[in-house]
């Protein structure tokens, strides 16, 4: 009974993320964040973004993206990219990015948290979107 009320909770916070603003980062703290694990001197892809309108790009210009919150060493960049928004259900890639993170001099061992926030010219305005990531870091 435990397993399914924990679960019915997490689907609750999950619909509220899309209805009540910030929302989002109550659900990923309740559910759970990606957790990446990174030496020092490793670069990673985080993730693809773009931002679409009927499988077609909106973007006036390529993302940005900042750390928000994070340890020192981490460095996180958009690589202008052509990418495909598999999760609307698009077939053809767009104009977009890909998040890369990077860790630099790191000197001792840590778990921390990393928020980032993306921020999109498009043809309706700036948009932004943040993320949270849990983060392993080895020397």
């Amino acid at each position: 009974m435990h397993i399914r009320s924990s679960m019915v909770l997490a689907i609750g916070v999950a619909c509220l993320a899309w209805i009540i603003p910030g929302a989002d980062a109550l659900a990923q703290t309740l559910i759970g964040s990606p957790t990446l694990a990174l030496r020092s001197g490793e670069t990673t892809e985080l993730t693809q973004i773009y931002w679409v309108s009927n499988c077609k790009s909106q973007l006036r210009g390529p993302p940005a993206v900042e750390v928000i919150d994070g340890p020192p060493g981490i460095t996180v960049t958009v690589k202008e990219a052509m990418v495909v928004p598999r999760y609307q259900g698009c077939a053809k890639p767009v104009a977009g990015g890909k998040v890369i993170i990077a860790a630099k001099d790191i000197e001792d061992e840590s778990y921390t948290r990393l928020t980032i926030r993306v921020t999109y010219k498009t043809r309706d305005g700036e948009r932004q979107r943040s993320a949270v990531y849990n983060l392993s870091l080895f020397p």
